[in-house]
């Protein structure tokens, strides 16, 4: 990844790992806990792709493993964001621009939410971790949709802006290769008819008024 990719990708992760510690986690709230550190994760691979996505995923699991109070073994929740991160980073269009409706990114977040909570889960049974158990997995998959779904317009609107913004900047390396394809593609399939056609048309007019004012003049030479 290039530089600013990286520098926004970590302070947006630290900041989420802090806010999800210090507030997200103490609300008390019945069964999951808002995931805002799994947003930042799908906003920014929505818009870096799965190669990216995954990274990404794996540094911000691997340091919500290692931030107190974990009670976890280190390792577990980057697992699953890693995954989490390159499917989400799939979603992302080929072409690079921005999903047009915002049903797609609701929908990712849910199935995050989801599929991220029974990853969880399934990786702790395999390390004889019982706690989804007892707490209860249906009630911890319900709110944890309906928690992400609803921090989800504030936040990931906002990720996917700040990451298309710096992926734009002017000084980034390699900027633009993306843009200008697309650019050129629509050109050449779209508007470079019209264009084509409209300097014809301006060279036709060019030289009907060239061939006027030869006419009059060469009228005043006869004259």
């Amino acid at each position: 990844m290039r530089f600013n990719r990286m520098l926004l990708s970590t302070t947006l992760v630290v900041v989420a790992l802090v806010v999800q510690v210090t507030v997200l986690a103490r609300l008390q709230l019945p069964g999951a806990v808002p995931d805002l550190l799994l947003l930042t994760v799908l906003g920014l691979a929505m818009v870096y792709g799965h190669v990216a996505g995954a990274f990404i995923g794996f540094g911000a699991g691997l340091l919500a493993d290692l931030a107190p109070p974990a009670d976890h073994a280190a390792g577990r929740y980057a697992l699953v964001l890693c995954v989490i991160g390159y499917l989400a980073g799939l979603v992302r269009p080929e072409n690079g621009q921005p999903l047009r409706s915002a049903a797609g990114p609701m929908l990712v977040v849910v199935a995050a939410a989801v599929g991220s909570t029974l990853l969880y889960a399934g990786v702790g049974a395999l390390v004889g971790d019982t706690a989804a158990r007892h707490v209860g997995l249906g009630g911890l998959l319900f709110t944890a949709a309906v928690y992400d779904l609803l921090l989800a317009p504030f936040t990931v609107p906002l990720i996917m802006w700040l990451a298309r913004r710096s992926d734009n900047d002017p000084l980034a390396e390699g900027q633009g290769s993306t843009g200008s394809d697309v650019a050129s593609g629509w050109l050449s399939s779209g508007t470079g008819l019209r264009i084509g056609a409209q300097r014809s048309g301006l060279r036709i007019k060019a030289a009907r008024t060239r061939a006027s004012r030869a006419g009059r003049i060469k009228g005043v030479k006869r004259l």
